[in-house]
């Protein structure tokens, strides 16, 4: 790739759901020296883009310069008996991370194989699938401030991970350009997270009873590839609604009126006791699974996932999430949150 600011780019192929968006100014970035640089000298307002996979572009055109993370690197730089800690370039693919986790036999971070998206991006949103989120695994991310070009250091706590949430969402949203993210992953004694269903049901039918690491991610691979489309063939951004979370009596309620609603116990760190409610049958009671407009809609096989059939616009998804969002308030008093970013 070349540090060179291309005008009137197209972000066609830079995001998942291939919505045909244009910004005034765009360049890759593959090192922290050339991102100071330009942005000492750039004027206009910037976007900072990962793997554009948790993504909706929903203008035509952006007046603003797209920085494109491509800092790479992979290295372990701290090792003992049981565990390693790795440091990653943020631009990194988040699942060809995992896969160079899973050769070397780390463990930690086998349940997030196939999540789209960078390492740097992996924070913000505090990705998680299967019974673990990054928070587990995290140690520290170093981030250069936009308007002071300091690097800071941010550790575990200093994040303020939540759900699919962290700090970088909410009070620094905006406001850094992560450069390096550093993990713990265990080298001996690996716990595996495999009491979700699914996972059971893979490694069941291998009739595997004691799995490895690479057993868990295939199992994780498999399930991905066999509920959620591939963004190449249509686009999409995964999951777009956040499962909301609710306190145990409204939950209850709700189950004397809807006996199969799905639920699961949410942890709380106030030691309220709520429950995670799965978005995803919440849209699909409402009968929005596989419905088409025009040319977008909610896919086939998961309701979660709305898609672009391939002459959609950001506009017509973003409105097409507001129906769905009015239709779960209405019937079940539930309020969705996008797990997409709409810019």
């Amino acid at each position: 790739m070349e540090n060179i600011i291309q005008s009137n780019f197209s972000l066609k192929s830079h995001n998942t759901f291939g919505i045909d968006a244009t910004c005034e100014a765009f360049i890759n970035i593959e090192s922290i020296d050339v991102l100071k640089a330009v942005l000492k000298y750039n004027a206009l307002p910037i976007q900072i883009l990962g793997g554009g996979s948790n993504i909706l572009l929903i203008k035509e055109y952006y007046p603003q310069l797209f920085i494109k993370n491509a800092i790479k690197g992979i290295r372990i730089v701290e090792s003992s008996e049981d565990y390693v800690v790795v440091e990653i370039g943020s631009g990194e693919s988040w699942h060809d991370f995992v896969m160079w986790a899973v050769e070397h036999n780390l463990g930690g971070v086998e349940n997030l194989s196939l999540i789209p998206g960078t390492v740097g991006a992996s924070p913000i949103q505090n990705i998680g699938a299967y019974g673990v989120e990054l928070k587990n695994v995290f140690v520290k991310l170093e981030a250069l401030h936009l308007q002071t070009f300091d690097i800071q250091t941010f550790a575990n706590e200093a994040c303020q991970f939540g759900y699919r949430d962290s700090i970088f969402k909410r009070e620094k949203k905006g406001k850094y350009f992560i450069t390096k993210v550093f993990l713990q992953l265990t080298r001996a004694h690996h716990t595996l997270h495999v009491e979700y269903g699914d996972i059971k049901k893979i490694l069941s039918e291998k009739s595997i009873d004691t799995p490895t690491i690479r057993d868990v991610s295939e199992a994780v691979i498999a399930i991905r590839q066999s509920k959620l489309p591939d963004p190449t063939v249509i686009g999409n951004a995964g999951s777009f609604f956040k499962n909301p979370e609710i306190p145990t009596d409204k939950f209850e309620q709700l189950k004397q009126d809807f006996p199969q609603i799905v639920g699961y116990p949410a942890p709380s760190e106030t030691g309220e006791k709520r429950v995670k409610v799965a978005a995803g049958w919440l849209i699909e009671q409402n009968g929005w699974k596989g419905k088409r407009y025009a040319n977008v809609g909610v896919h086939e096989r998961q309701a979660l996932v709305l898609v672009n059939y391939g002459k959609g616009n950001g506009l017509q998804i973003k409105q097409l999430a507001e129906r769905i969002q009015a239709s779960v308030r209405e019937k079940f008093g539930i309020e969705l949150t996008a797990e997409v970013n709409m810019i």
